[in-house]
């Protein structure tokens, strides 16, 4: 979405309409897919997971055929924001567990394990990242919400204000405070 573009407001459906997620899907389905590859090109190299299962599983986790009523565009990105996020981390445990190798680190077949380490992967801090972002919600949810618009959505400030209803300049104050506030925590979690 282009700065100075409006956005297009999602229209009213009837949950009950079984044609309700026909006509909402194609309204919101380029946004999602242009904001999940936004999300999945800051993932660390070799992320199994690709911007189109993303947005598919998020549309799944919403409701998929059988949308909810939702009340506007911001109540829509919000529910979506957090089940993107959901998914990147529900993801990233699953790398992590110990039937998936656990701690182990990949190398490749010309590797040795005292040669080059393997890349360190992304998984362990998404995962201290959401620790520390339901944290920050449970001290300040507004902020814990930019945070999840910006960092697992991808929307600038001035969309996420707009999602959220406050002003850019509150948009940035948050930021600032909540970027700080994360650093701070991520950092205690660690030990």
């Amino acid at each position: 979405m282009q700065p100075d573009a409006a956005p297009s407001p999602l229209p009213r459906l009837d949950p009950a309409d079984p044609r309700a997620a026909e006509v909402l899907l194609p309204l919101v389905y380029d946004e999602l897919r242009r904001l999940a590859a936004a999300r999945m090109a800051r993932e660390a190299p070799g992320q199994t997971l690709q911007a189109t299962a993303l947005v598919h599983e998020a549309w799944l986790r919403l409701g998929g055929e059988h949308q909810p009523a939702w009340a506007n565009r911001a109540h829509f990105f919000a529910a979506a924001a957090e089940a993107m996020r959901r998914i990147l981390i529900d993801n990233a445990r699953r790398k992590l567990a110990l039937r998936h190798g656990g701690q182990l680190e990949k190398l490749s077949a010309s590797d040795t394990a005292f040669d080059l380490p393997a890349a360190a992967t992304d998984d362990r801090e998404l995962l201290l990242i959401n620790d520390a972002l339901d944290a920050l919600a449970a001290h300040d949810p507004r902020k814990a919400d930019l945070v999840k618009q910006r960092y697992f959505i991808g929307l600038t400030l001035e969309e996420s204000a707009e999602v959220l209803g406050i002003s850019v300049r509150t948009a940035k104050r948050d930021w600032v405070y909540a970027r700080t506030w994360l650093y701070h925590e991520v950092q205690r979690l660690r030990g």
